[in-house]
């Protein structure tokens, strides 16, 4: 006997599928108005990365974190480092990556054990000095025993190797040509789909559902039994990892990196993409993190030619009025939309009751 699945299973299998035609066939089209936005898609993905690891710390825990960008160094360097003729070894990617979500992983830890009694603009400006010391000592360790190469970075670093074909050269496969670019793509899109099935998990289990209650009110938490210093702990140290993945990966496609790519600007960046998408709902982050991601390069394509067709010279520079919208774009958020463009039901009610009273 043939089952057959209610309408509204097969609306969202077919959306389901839709969106995965959509993102199979999406490296083609950006391809074809150029390689460049092929690479802005990649690196808008490992901005989702960053973004849902920043989302668990911030979102789940409520625990404000400025200085995120720390960890996606230290996966970046741990890669570098690790796939380069720097120290001479040359690991496999599917190695130093553990490797590198691990040690982001410790120095979460690092973080969040002296900070646990923190909270607040307290706990935002001791995480802002630790991602400035991390920067710091990588700009520094170059001396007496060059470890990072300093100022100058590490370059020729490694690329995907995936059963002897390289993911940084170009190839056919099936009668089809795929750039380097392109294969990271499909490549970031599978990591991406594991990555939020772990947020899923973690949503809809008892360490979220504790999360939550730590974020809603930490000593009602710790009263009915909850360990809050062990699962603030956990917050840290799994939101760092996500961040020691993408860093990896980061490192691999730029194959050079150094410590100017690790400034503030980028833990202030991911921490926007997480407030405007919605605090704690992964769809809501997501969304945030690719619209700050596309949009600046949108603009950097368009605001030099739009002036120079209205007054046959550049007035602003691209980058002071992508930070003039971005401003007024987060000022117009806090007015109209606190808790964010997609923000969890929950969240948006304790708003709505807020403005209500």
């Amino acid at each position: 006997m043939m089952m057959v699945l209610p309408p509204s299973r097969v609306k969202y299998f077919a959306g389901v599928a839709l969106v995965a035609t959509a993102l199979l066939v999406l490296p083609f089209a950006l391809s074809a108005a150029g390689t460049a936005w092929v690479r802005i898609t990649n690196l808008a993905i490992l901005f989702v990365f960053l973004s849902l690891g920043l989302n668990i710390v911030v979102g789940y825990a409520g625990l404000l974190d400025l200085g995120y960008v720390a960890f996606y160094a230290v996966g970046a360097y741990v890669y570098a480092l690790l796939a380069s003729p720097h120290f001479g070894m040359h690991l496999p990617f599917w190695v130093i990556l553990p490797i590198g979500a691990t040690l982001a992983g410790f120095f979460g830890v690092l973080l969040g054990a002296p900070t646990l009694k923190l909270r607040g603009d307290y706990l935002a400006i001791v995480t802002l000095g630790f991602g400035e010391i991390v920067r710091i000592f990588l700009n520094n360790l170059s001396q007496p025993i060059n470890i990072t190469n300093g100022p100058q970075g590490l370059a020729q670093i490694d690329p995907v190797r995936i059963g002897g074909m390289s993911l940084g050269q170009n190839g056919t496969l099936f009668g089809l040509n795929f750039s380097g670019p392109m294969k990271y793509y499909y490549l970031l899109l599978l990591l991406l789909l594991l990555v939020i099935v772990v947020n899923l998990r973690l949503q809809n289990s008892r360490i979220g559902r504790a999360w939550e209650a730590i974020r809603e009110d930490e000593m009602a938490a710790r009263a009915i039994g909850i360990n809050t210093t062990r699962l603030k702990l956990l917050a840290f140290a799994m939101g760092a990892s996500f961040g020691g993945v993408a860093g990896g990966m980061f490192s691999a496609i730029q194959g050079f990196i150094s410590p100017e790519s690790f400034v503030l600007t980028e833990s202030v960046m991911i921490l926007s993409m997480v407030v405007l998408g919605g605090m704690g709902n992964i769809w809501g982050v997501i969304a945030g993190a690719v619209l700050l991601s596309f949009v600046p390069e949108m603009l950097r394509y368009t605001v030099v030619p739009m002036q120079m067709a209205l007054f046959k010279r550049l007035l602003i520079e691209p980058e002071v009025i992508r930070m003039l919208l971005f401003g007024l774009a987060l000022v117009l958020m806090m007015r109209f939309r606190p808790a964010g463009l997609w923000p969890l039901r929950a969240r948006q009610r304790e708003f709505d009751k807020a403005v209500g009273e």
